[in-house]
């Protein structure tokens, strides 16, 4: 299976490196604007596959993308100082105007994958750009809180000392400030979290839920404190979206992607979880929610319908 990567920055970069550490697909080919960036990044990546899986990875142009199953974008920019969001949104629109076009001239097929900033309205301009080809919206998805979710299972599978795999807990809506952790459908191996509490003699107050929430919603802040950037985590979860489309896999994921309405919000993109496929995503499993994860849902699809429509207005 051949696999594309546009944009090399550290997300790009490690997204490939995850990629050939955990044996995703067979061929990853990498795309920058910057071309010494994509082959210095294509050669070291190459050179630990000795040490892994046997992938081939090297660099190349959108042409070299022909026959890629999936593609990857996390091609953009970041923001200027004194630049206002919907600043850098334009120009971000403006790179995915030529970059999803190019993707799609040689790789028409494909599915792709977004994960540029800010992820749920890139993701809509993508499947915007990307209608004008025949391609259908449910091949445009975006990384959405897969992140997030992850962080929320591991941040609470280690408060209760229990394998984050067994964790089954959803972050949903905006990637973004406004996200909502969806206590109320929490389960740990099935057995609602309460009543794990009560047999296993942890305690979930709402002391540690305030605690957990501000570590999820505020990791990217804290992680960007120190370091300047994130890249591990969205490079792991990209390798398994990646794997979960090559193979078909039919699994749960709160990627984001386009859908006509959402708590009431018309035609808007943001994560909820979604059944993924070979064909991308497949279809929507939204579980009930209580009232004030809905309300709080609604404002967050508020929040990325609101971007949207200042793109709009904007001429974008």
């Amino acid at each position: 299976m051949k696999i594309g990567v546009v944009g090399s920055g550290l997300v790009g970069a490690t997204a490939a490196y995850a990629m050939v550490m955990q044996g995703v697909g067979r061929e990853i080919v990498l795309v920058d604007k910057n071309t010494a960036r994509a082959q210095a990044e294509a050669d070291d990546i190459l050179h630990a596959v000795p040490f892994a899986y046997p992938l081939q990875v090297r660099a190349g142009d959108y042409a070299d993308l022909a026959g890629c199953r999936v593609v990857i974008i996390t091609a953009g920019v970041g923001q200027r100082v004194g630049e206002t969001r919907l600043q850098l949104l334009e120009r971000n629109a403006a790179i995915f105007h030529d970059v999803v076009p190019g993707i799609l001239a040689h790789a028409p097929d494909a599915v792709l994958l977004v994960a540029s900033n800010p992820v749920d309205i890139m993701t809509h301009l993508a499947a915007r750009f990307a209608a004008e080809y025949g391609v259908p919206s449910s091949r445009v998805l975006g990384s959405g809180t897969t992140l997030d979710t992850a962080r929320f299972r591991a941040l609470l599978g280690r408060h209760l000392g229990v394998d984050s795999h067994h964790v089954h807990a959803y972050v949903l809506g905006e990637h973004g400030d406004s996200e909502v952790l969806a206590w109320s459908e929490v389960n740990i191996g099935g057995i609602p979290l309460s009543e794990f509490c009560v047999e296993s003699g942890g305690e979930v107050d709402e002391q540690v839920r305030q605690m957990i929430d501000d570590q999820v919603r505020n990791a990217a802040y804290r992680i960007i404190e120190g370091k300047g950037a994130t890249y591990y985590g969205i490079g792991s979860a990209l390798a398994r979206i990646v794997n979960v489309i090559i193979r078909d896999q039919r699994s749960i994921l709160t990627v984001c992607t386009l859908v006509e309405e959402v708590a009431g919000v018309p035609d808007v993109t943001v994560a909820l979880p979604n059944l993924v496929g070979g064909s991308g995503v497949l279809s929507t499993c939204l579980f009930p929610l209580d009232e004030n994860e809905y309300d709080r849902l609604r404002a967050s699809a508020g929040v990325v319908r609101a971007a949207i429509e200042s793109l709009e207005a904007a001429g974008v």
